[in-house]
């Protein structure tokens, strides 16, 4: 199995140079990508250092800032060309706790082809202390499985799995909504394309530094895009 992990980053100097050990502690064979969105703080000179140190690690530097969908979609594509065949998102912050990786590989050797974490399942949760977020994030899901009609709880978590086969029936070039709700859209698409498919508990943790990139546009523009994704749009 070749794994790669992709982390996202913008302004992540502060979690990054922590988070990335912990990751390769987990077994030999990971990779990791870091998908930099043009960084002002320097995130991507102090991965460019922790490469000196880490032959598995890898950084795909954008020009300029294009969002969490383009880096997803543009680490996918670059670790599909470069022979990967399993592929995990993570964020740089600690909120997805590396150690749920150990559990994907067991999913994966009972032949799931996507592995969803989920914070709204039984023995999942959420420490994030934001009474707000977390009335956006319930209310969100139930609005999207309401909507999207599947038997999933947590849609728009980014800590996924997806294998080669998974991600070939799913189509990048397809997922078009961005942000957050870019998960529900591969969900959605994989679910639709009789991909195995498992979602599990996890412990979502309040990041430890950094700040959250989430606002009032993003919440506005993803209750229409599971309308979109749902219509096929």
């Amino acid at each position: 199995m070749n794994h790669l992990v992709i982390i996202p980053t913008y302004n992540e100097a502060e979690s990054i140079e922590k988070i990335i050990p912990e990751i390769f502690k987990l077994y030999n064979q990971i990779n990791i990508l870091t998908v930099d969105d043009s960084s002002p703080d320097g995130t991507a000179k102090l991965i460019e250092k922790l490469q000196i140190q880490y032959k598995n690690l890898y950084l795909l530097s954008q020009e300029k800032k294009q969002g969490l969908k383009k880096a997803y979609i543009e680490g996918m594509k670059w670790g599909l060309a470069h022979g990967f065949d399993v592929f995990s998102t993570c964020d740089a912050d600690f909120s997805h706790n590396p150690k749920y990786i150990k559990d994907i590989i067991e999913y994966l050797n009972e032949g799931y082809e996507a592995i969803f974490g989920s914070r709204y399942i039984k023995n999942g949760n959420t420490r994030e202390t934001d009474w707000f977020k977390n009335f956006i994030s319930i209310g969100g899901n139930i609005y999207a499985r309401f909507i999207l009609g599947k038997k999933i709880y947590d849609w728009t978590e980014g800590f996924n799995t997806y294998t080669k086969s998974a991600l070939e029936k799913i189509n990048l070039d397809l997922i078009t909504a961005k942000g957050f709700i870019m998960h529900a859209q591969m969900k959605y698409r994989a679910v639709n394309s009789n991909c195995k498919y498992k979602e599990f508990p996890i412990d979502f943790l309040k990041r430890e530094k950094g700040c959250s990139k989430m606002d009032f546009n993003i919440i506005f523009e993803a209750f229409f895009c599971i309308l979109k994704i749902k219509l096929g749009l």
